[in-house]
């Protein structure tokens, strides 16, 4: 049959076998004498026999009490560890947190955030592993993960979505004479070599959109998976590549104050949507809530920095005066 016995009689109990009384123990626990010993004499009618032998106002633990007391302070210091983990939990200072991540952002944009993140909460184990933004979709909604950092999904029912909205960039060599513009449209790149997504992208064909309303020549030279590995073919003076802020952001953390290329805003704009995804059907975490929070001011922050610094006042220079990324 199983017992109704409370925390509270066993830290009584745990008191009273520690401070050897009743009334030492009462002086512990701030209560009243009679009311500590109404609740062991509940305890041991629960129990079904007497834990301590009582000659006058004195007791005696019985032998019973000693192996009893090994188990209440086993029950108790689980509890204790219990309620300092949850309080931990309600701070975000532990638990554990599962993202995918979109290629693009995964190699030196999310890590660093991550380790921002994480870097006052020494008890939070973090799993980052990357995919094509459509496996990370497929991923978030059946709750293989917490978060999500990806393109844009279609809309869908098992996915929380936090959009952010950002354009493309044209990066380009710092000795570029391209470099001294404000902003770089199709004309400004007629004929010349990109890196760019494979066709089947979006911003592949809406680059390639652009370039053909503005009657310039659209040549992609380098085909990829991620606009990350084009940047050595940009450092390279190779190729120019119209790429999203998010793996500009990435080179900027990457390559720091040795960094070679600089990015310009491209006109007419080449919009570059992503989000951040949680599960629908899964209530997040405080722990994921807060680095969705996080993630999304840092991400925007970063974003803004990049974009920023590509804009400059000065005056665009002449079309046809542009020249080859180096000496190509």
């Amino acid at each position: 049959m199983a017992l109704n016995l409370s925390l509270r009689q066993l830290v009584v109990f745990r008191e009273v076998m520690r401070h050897g009384s009743v009334s030492a123990a009462a002086k512990v626990l701030h209560r009243s004498q009679p009311a500590l010993s109404a609740m062991l004499g509940s305890m041991e009618r629960e129990l079904g026999f007497e834990l301590f032998a009582r000659t006058g106002n004195r007791l005696t633990p019985k032998p019973e009490s000693r192996f009893f007391l090994e188990e209440v302070e086993a029950v108790l210091a689980n509890f204790d560890r219990a309620v300092q983990m949850m309080g931990e939990v309600s701070r975000q200072q532990a638990g554990q947190l599962r993202v995918a991540c979109m290629p693009a952002a995964s190699l030196f944009l999310v890590p660093r955030l991550i380790s921002e993140f994480v870097r006052s909460r020494p008890d939070v184990d973090v799993s980052l592993m990357s995919y094509s933004s459509t496996a990370v979709h497929e991923w978030v909604a059946s709750q293989q993960f917490d978060v999500g950092i990806a393109e844009l999904p279609e809309e869908r029912e098992s996915l929380r979505v936090r959009a952010i909205e950002t354009a493309c960039l044209c990066a380009m060599r710092s000795d570029n004479p391209l470099a001294k513009q404000g902003s770089i449209g199709p004309a400004d790149l007629c004929g010349k070599p990109l890196a760019t997504l494979f066709r089947e992208h979006f911003t592949h064909a809406a680059t390639a959109a652009a370039f053909r309303d503005a009657g310039a020549r659209f040549r992609p030279r380098f085909e990829l998976r991620a606009f990350i590995s084009g940047f050595d073919f940009v450092e390279q003076g190779l190729a120019y590549c119209i790429c999203d802020p998010v793996s500009a952001a990435s080179y900027r953390i990457y390559r720091g104050k040795g960094a070679s290329i600089v990015f310009r805003p491209f006109l007419p704009r080449v919009s570059y949507p992503f989000a951040i995804l949680t599960p629908a059907h899964k209530p997040p975490s405080l722990l994921a809530a807060a680095f969705c929070d996080s993630l999304s001011e840092r991400i925007t922050a970063l974003i803004r920095s990049v974009t920023s610094a590509s804009r400059r006042p000065s005056r665009r220079a002449a079309p046809t005066t542009a020249s080859p990324p180096r000496t190509a």
